[in-house]
């Protein structure tokens, strides 16, 4: 596997939600109601930022106020890292849009298959 997938998919490592022009729980809200965000991996080499694609049954949106903003989100999504499948799973905390998350390996691709999707 991928050596990169690996070390994410091993517990659980710092992130942040990249959110441009502004970074605020609004701007966020506005992302997850696209069905898109993008989480970045902050302890990786310059930092690996993913372009995920959210699960909205999986995500937990319940526990987050994003008008004061307080709370945390459990935002869940898939993607292709690297030729490897993988689920993007990351707990946001609205004050900071920072928190934990990791990757959990799907399946192996080969770059044909990457071409096809």
């Amino acid at each position: 596997m991928n050596e990169l997938v690996q070390r994410l998919s091993t517990g659980e490592h710092p992130v942040e939600v990249s959110l441009r022009p502004e970074k605020t729980a609004a701007a966020l809200k506005e992302r997850i109601d696209l069905g898109y965000v993008h989480i970045k991996f902050t302890n990786t080499r310059g930092g690996t930022e993913l372009s995920v694609k959210l699960d909205g049954d999986a995500c937990e949106l319940g526990q987050a106020d994003f008008d004061q903003p307080n709370g945390t989100v459990h935002l869940v999504g898939e993607l292709i890292l690297n030729y490897v499948k993988v689920r993007c799973v990351a707990d946001i905390d609205l004050t900071t849009l920072e928190g934990t998350g990791h990757l959990d390996p799907l399946a192996e691709l080969s770059p044909a298959d990457t071409l096809a999707k």
